[in-house]
């Protein structure tokens, strides 16, 4: 199992819902009876090995961010079982950082947070601060900064730890263009030193030029999963396809696939 980085077994990630106060108040009383449950993640499987670039694609809704915290340890399966072999960090926008803090308070609190000593943290902030290249901002609080500033310093923070295992939920999807390749390109020497990648996009050439397999989810269904080359090609269709539907067969089509999740966890 050492070639695995990442062994998935229908994993399950279910949310309650609640209506008001007062239905949340009658599930603490009445130990959750009758409340209604909406299942981001229905029995995921799949097993990735180490140094693989995994592109996670689908519609907004799919389940893409709840399983891309899954895999950084952010939160935990409600069913099922996954192993992950090594150490995960999840980059979004802001993702981990305190906004009442300055960027280089935040390097330190990150810092501290994965375990490192305050030598390790001052060894590592000069080229954190140099990759993120937010100027003067790294001392203001990162409540003042915009998302682009804020995905700059979360992703320089997290890249230049050195994890095992690095998420990327659509942490390139704002900023300039400039940075957004710098991000690549520290991606791909990553890939070259065997770390394995998920890369949660819509930019469906990225995940194509970045990504050698491709995860398709579809309302938390695992719709395909393959090489990139045999996947975005399905996806694609399924996009075009998609984009001529009217708003009301978009909602019929959606009603289906819930409906065949629902027919899923009557047969658990």
């Amino acid at each position: 199992m050492d070639e695995y980085a990442v062994i998935a077994d229908r994993v399950s990630k279910v949310y309650k819902m609640y209506a008001n106060q007062n239905e949340r108040l009658k599930a603490f009383l009445f130990h959750g009876r009758n409340i209604r449950q909406f299942y981001a993640l229905k029995g995921v499987s799949f097993v990735v090995k180490r140094g693989d670039s995994i592109g996670l694609i689908g519609l907004n809704g799919s389940g893409k961010s709840t399983l891309a915290d899954i895999l950084g340890r952010v939160s935990e399966p409600t069913s099922g079982r996954i192993q992950i072999n090594g150490n995960p960090t999840v980059i979004s926008i802001g993702a981990g950082l305190n906004s009442q803090l300055t960027g280089l308070e935040n390097i330190e609190y990150k810092g501290l947070l994965i375990g490192l000593t305050r030598r390790q943290i001052l060894d590592l902030r000069e080229e954190i601060i140099a990759f993120a290249d937010i100027g003067e901002f790294i001392n203001q609080p990162v409540k003042s900064y915009s998302s682009g500033m804020r995905a700059r310093l979360g992703f320089s923070i997290s890249v230049n730890i050195n994890p095992d295992i690095l998420i990327i939920d659509e942490a390139l999807s704002v900023g300039d263009p400039s940075f957004t390749q710098k991000c690549l390109d520290k991606m791909n020497e990553y890939r070259k030193r065997g770390k394995t990648i998920f890369f949660v996009s819509h930019s469906l050439g990225q995940i194509e030029d970045f990504c050698d397999h491709a995860m398709w989810l579809e309302y938390g269904i695992l719709k395909a999963y393959g090489r990139t080359e045999e996947v975005l090609p399905m996806y694609r269709r399924f996009l075009y396809e998609y984009n001529q539907m009217d708003k009301d067969e978009r909602e019929r089509y959606k009603a289906h696939t819930l409906e065949i999740q629902r027919e899923l966890v009557k047969e658990k």
